[in-house]
């Protein structure tokens, strides 16, 4: 799998002279960055030091131990004895006469407006927000939610939050009311921070009555603040206005001052069962993470520009914005379709703004693949390295992604972690060869391993992805739930973290995931990861995109259902269409693993993050409750698998 003929890029000697890296190996005195994984795994405590210390991460007091698991490793205590705001850090780099004219924030909307602040500007708006929110009741320990289109006011809102010690709870802007009513709800939220709607292909889209009928059953809102989008209705119910709360402050003054341990996000995340699972993300956690991962896997420093498209109502939202102003880059956002007016928005964006850094979802990599003369008809001759994460890209829609945006030089970095790690567990890093679809490291500081079920380690066979240790960047818990957190992660093996992923370690330290744990698809005796299915599926041409689903078979126990989107541009025969997959999947995979049935259908139900939700398309299909709906982005796409699994 990692041999020469299938390596996409290989590292120059200047590539690794250059890396950020390898400036952190030289400032740990370690020759290699194999040394440097096992010295973040065995000294952590040094490691941590040196690398906030690389990162410039700002202290109002030096904490004097590492970590405390005297309350278990399950709710370790961090940087003991530290006191900080993480917002000083991004707000530093204003007075650093070198940065502080640099563009902190572009935002340029669907319409093509673009607003931009300096670092110097950034920090007179997060200040004021944060000083008019105090003057509008809000303190310590509050919680806001968060309901925005990603932009420049999205970001000066999210910061201002954790300036002034309140709690910042993202909604993402697609949500229906039982999905707002159940998060704000959960955190007992005291205001809510919405924009009136936004414009998604020249169209409006309403956000405001979502808003009023949610505020109906949120008895512990009291305050809300519109962000009005020009020339929109005003508001049926009366708030303060997002525009007066930007207004100058004089006085402004410092950040609150924070234990490493004090929260400042709830982010919730869809189980597959029950509500959504609030994650709590602290000061000395989540933006330790965020900034020690832009800098090892992301290679951005100071002075770059990256883009990285992605709703603020999900974890990329927060992890974009951090990775940009942590690391004092240049942090580009864009609020719209990213095929409106056509499918050349994201390399034409690349030029406008002098793009270095640019991250994409496989899937809306999919999408660019199969519009490629148009897709990259601007010039992305800027770009240094491409970014993808969010769910396992097929081979294929790497290499063309790496060729086309990267011009064939350029390395494509693979990061996977989730909501509850903040950043990453496994990714690439490029001083070492990266392989299509793989992830060539675990990351620095993560004790990662792929188990059995009894948690021993496994090689070059499917286990579950684990981590052995706690680590910087792990929620606190759930929000008031204590159970459910260690029943999610703690008690599967007892005493090691279970992920919920399928992954295979090679002999050589790489990493390959195979979907998750719940997607398991087990076959003639043998456990099967849906990615493996897919992967597969995808070589054929007239094949767009691929979903495989184990399904219950009283006499197999399971059977392999695919459902597939066709090419554009495929107008076969049905019959012959499904005869090719089942026979290339017979071909590739062996006769035990051919599939059932197989099902086109036009659309995947999917999360606005472009997750394709395997659990509700195995629901919808055999007729089971579909459970929490509230990250999915188009639920029409269930009337199409229920209508295609037939009666």
């Amino acid at each position: 799998m990692t041999s020469a003929e299938n390596t996409t890029w290989t590292p120059t000697a200047n590539d690794i002279a250059d890396a950020q890296v390898t400036a952190l190996m030289k400032r740990l005195d370690v020759p290699t960055y194999d040394a440097l994984y096992r010295a973040s795994v065995d000294e952590p405590e040094r490691y941590w030091r040196t690398v906030l210390d690389f990162c410039g991460v700002v202290w109002s007091r030096d904490y004097s131990r590492y970590i405390d698991v005297s309350q278990g490793r399950e709710f370790p205590k961090w940087f003991i004895g530290g006191e900080l705001n993480w917002v000083d850090t991004v707000l530093a780099y204003a007075d650093d006469p070198a940065a502080a004219g640099q563009r902190a924030v572009v935002g340029e909307r669907e319409n093509g407006d673009v607003r931009t602040l300096t670092y110097a500007e950034l920090k007179i708006a997060v200040r004021s927000f944060a000083a008019n929110l105090r003057r509008h009741g809000i303190a310590r320990g509050d919680r806001i939610g968060l309901l925005m289109e990603n932009g420049v006011e999205a970001t000066v809102t999210l910061l201002a939050i954790a300036h002034c010690g309140a709690i910042v709870v993202p909604l993402f802007s697609g949500f229906g009311t039982d999905a707002i009513v159940s998060r704000l709800g959960s955190c007992s939220a005291r205001m809510l921070i919405a924009s009136t709607g936004v414009r998604r292909r020249n169209a409006w889209v309403d956000m405001h009555e979502t808003v009023l009928e949610s505020l109906k059953q949120l008895s512990s809102i009291e305050q809300l603040v519109w962000k009005r989008t020009p020339g929109t209705p005003t508001p049926a119910r009366s708030g303060l206005d997002w525009n007066d709360l930007a207004q100058p402050v004089a006085d402004a003054g410092d950040a609150e001052r924070m234990s490493p341990d004090d929260p400042f996000m709830v982010i919730y995340t869809s189980g597959t069962t029950g509500k959504p699972k609030g994650t709590v993300h602290i000061h000395g956690g989540f933006p330790f993470r965020i900034a020690h991962d832009a800098a090892i896997h992301f290679d951005l420093a100071g002075g770059d520009v990256l883009c990285w498209p992605a709703d603020m109502g999900w974890i990329a939202g927060s992890l974009i914005l951090g990775s940009a102003l942590l690391r004092g880059a240049t942090l580009v956002c864009y609020d719209g379709a990213p095929d409106f007016p056509d499918w050349s928005r994201m390399s034409r964006l690349i030029e406008r703004h002098g793009v270095t850094h640019f991250g994409s979802a496989p899937t809306l990599i999919r999408g660019m693949v199969n519009h490629a003369d148009v897709a990259t008809a601007g010039d992305v001759s800027s770009v240094r390295l491409l970014i993808t994460a969010g769910e396992s890209i097929a081979p294929d829609a790497f290499v063309w992604y790496q060729r086309a945006f990267g011009r064939g030089v350029r390395p494509v970095i693979n990061y996977t972690g989730g909501t509850e790690v903040s950043g990453s567990l496994l990714s690439s890093v490029i001083v070492k060869p990266i392989v299509p679809s793989v992830f060539n490291s675990a990351t620095p500081g993560i004790d990662a391993d792929v188990v059995d079920a009894d948690g021993h380690s496994v090689s070059n066979r499917i286990g579950e992805l684990a981590v052995r240790q706690p680590f910087v960047g792990m929620t606190q818990s759930f929000w008031q739930d204590r159970e459910r957190y260690l029943d999610t992660y703690w008690r599967t093996v007892p005493g090691i973290w279970i992920h919920g992923d399928l992954a295979m370690r090679t002999a050589d330290g790489s990493f390959m995931l195979l979907g998750r744990s719940d997607d398991t698809i087990k076959l003639a005796g043998k456990r099967l990861g849906p990615a493996e299915v897919e992967e597969v599926l995808l070589e054929l041409p007239m094949v767009s995109e691929a979903a495989a689903v184990g399904v219950f078979d009283v006499d197999k126990g399971q059977r392999l259902v695919v459902f597939i989107i066709p090419a554009a541009d495929w107008d076969g025969d049905r019959d012959a269409l499904t005869d090719a997959v089942v026979s290339h999947v017979e071909l590739r995979l062996g006769r035990p693993f051919r599939p059932s049935r197989v099902l086109p259908v036009r659309q995947f139900p999917k999360t606005r993050s472009s997750k394709v939700m395997r659990r509700l398309i195995r629901a919808a299909y055999c007729g089971d409750p579909l459970g929490d709906l509230s990250a999915l982005d188009n639920p029409s796409a269930l009337e199409e698998i229920r209508a295609a699994a037939g009666p």
